[in-house]
């Protein structure tokens, strides 16, 4: 615990705003070329796009999700077994914006993949290991510890707020999605000096050890390990070709899919059947695997705000708002604008309660009913016009999103704080990545659900997904006392 006792950041430790601002740049430069990817993928080449079809483009980009969560898990294992967070974090910086850099060369579809490949590995280093350093500032038993975490997720969803009005902006003046890129690009070099300047000065020691090193006898052991998995991908990938009868990107898309079930299966077995793993963790690993669940049934809406919402917005949406023309990749800023107006609002619940607080199981539960209703609502605009042709109001996007929004106050931040006081100690980082794979395994099965979304199914694909969705969240509320004994005294 790295708690200073004089000047805090809003009644909390200083290192707080280091990581604040830190992860406010690199939102800013994931968020910002977010926001317009999935158009540069559908649009056409001759308008300065890729021209991938509508299908593969929220497919791909499900994937890219995927797999930048998923990339966690090589980031929780650099800083708990080598490097120790605070190392990993910058050198995740250092490749997250080199991946921009290469996006904003016009390079055609070998640059986006090539900056995906550094995007992915550099988030994986970062992203869990930043959520980590700021659990390190406080005490398990600290009280502010949940209003840190959503003091930090504000500071997340401020950049991801601004990035695609910015981005957006510079490439549409620029008429130009390369241009674009290169703001994002900026942006993490920006939180590169950031967090280089003020993370010397505020965070003293907070993520420097290595948790549990790499020992010289266990070098053969993971070199070894590392090979049997680079072989195993090449075996999934191959029979998969085999299968499909040919080895195409559909084919990549359904192998990594496929992954994002078998990583954080994987993870849990390793974590369980560790020596490492005290008989209390253990009880409460059990007691994370439904909350795991629900998360990934939660990310699965979520995350559709960049996909079959992005389309919804372009292609559904009356863009001409009482005379104003509204740029598509704008709704984007919907989510992190609520995230911003509500997150002192909930850090204030949560405190205010104390101990009368819902317990962390329940906060799920109203975390998925809320998102599977922002879903339903979502049927409303072609039922009520009896089509899915008619131009409707942007309003109906607005209520989603802040009706999911709603829902990600209940689990995000709280699912952050809650990794970290579940996690056996041993495995402290990589228990956070392995929260992100929550996200990950969501956006492998959007890669494949997403397929199905068009103008024809939309009603049905709104409607089910979002009644499941509620239905899961009722069985969790009843069922939370049961995980709630599970936690050993975790609230």
């Amino acid at each position: 615990m790295n708690a200073e006792k004089g000047k805090t950041f809003f009644g909390h430790p200083r290192g707080l705003a280091t990581l604040f601002f830190t992860e406010f740049w690199e939102r800013f430069s994931y968020y910002g070329m977010r926001a317009i990817l999935i158009y540069y993928m559908y649009t056409r080449v001759t308008d300065g796009g890729l021209g991938f079809s509508q299908s593969t483009s929220t497919a791909v980009m499900s994937i890219y999700g995927s797999l930048v969560f998923m990339s966690g898990v090589i980031g929780g294992f650099a800083a708990d077994r080598i490097m120790g967070a605070r190392r990993t974090i910058f050198y995740g910086g250092v490749l997250i914006m080199c991946g921009h850099i290469v996006l904003a060369l016009p390079l055609g579809a070998g640059a986006l993949f090539v900056s995906m490949a550094l995007i992915i590995l550099g988030t994986g280093f970062l992203k869990p290991n930043v959520s980590n350093v700021v659990g390190d500032l406080y005490d398990k038993n600290d009280n502010r510890r949940d209003a840190g975490f959503s003091i930090f997720y504000m500071g997340i969803n401020l950049g991801a707020f601004v990035a695609p009005f910015i981005v957006s902006g510079v490439q549409g003046v620029a008429n130009n999605y390369h241009a674009g890129f290169l703001m994002a690009g900026i942006g993490m070099a920006i939180g590169l000096i950031v967090y280089l300047i003020t993370g010397r000065l505020y965070l003293k020691d907070a993520g420097k050890q290595v948790p549990n090193p790499l020992k010289k006898e266990e070098t053969t052991k993971i070199v070894t390990y590392g090979i049997s998995v680079i072989v195993a991908l090449a075996l999934l990938f191959g029979t998969l070709g085999l299968i499909t009868g040919n080895f195409s990107l559909k084919t990549v898309i359904l192998a990594i899919t496929i992954l994002g079930v078998l990583v954080p299966l994987a993870y849990f077995i390793i974590m369980l059947t560790s020596k490492k793993t005290t008989a209390e963790e253990h009880a409460r690993l059990y007691a994370y695997i439904p909350l795991f669940l629900i998360a990934v049934l939660f990310w699965m809406i979520e995350e559709q705000g960049s996909t079959t919402l992005a389309i919804f917005a372009a292609e559904r949406t009356n863009l001409d708002f009482f005379g104003w023309k509204l740029n598509p990749a704008n709704f984007q800023s919907l989510n992190p604008v609520f995230i911003i107006i509500l997150s002192p609002v909930f850090a204030w619940i949560w405190t205010k309660l104390g101990e009368r607080q819902p317990s962390i199981p329940r906060k799920f539960a109203y975390g998925l009913f809320f998102a599977g209703l922002s879903f339903v609502i979502m049927m409303l605009p072609g039922i009520i016009h009896g089509n899915t042709s008619t131009l409707v109001s942007p309003l109906w996007l607005v209520a989603s999103f802040l009706i999911c929004i709603i829902g990600e106050m209940c689990i995000s931040p709280v699912g952050l704080s809650a990794t970290t006081k579940l996690a056996p100690a041993a495995f402290s980082s990589q228990t956070m990545s392995l929260w992100f794979l929550s996200d990950a395994m969501a956006q492998a099965f959007n890669a494949q659900a997403t397929q199905f979304f068009n103008a024809k199914t939309e009603i049905v694909y709104f409607g089910i997904t979002g009644f499941v969705a509620i239905i899961f969240a009722i069985f969790l509320f009843i069922i939370s006392p049961i995980l709630k004994k599970q936690m050993k005294g975790v609230r």
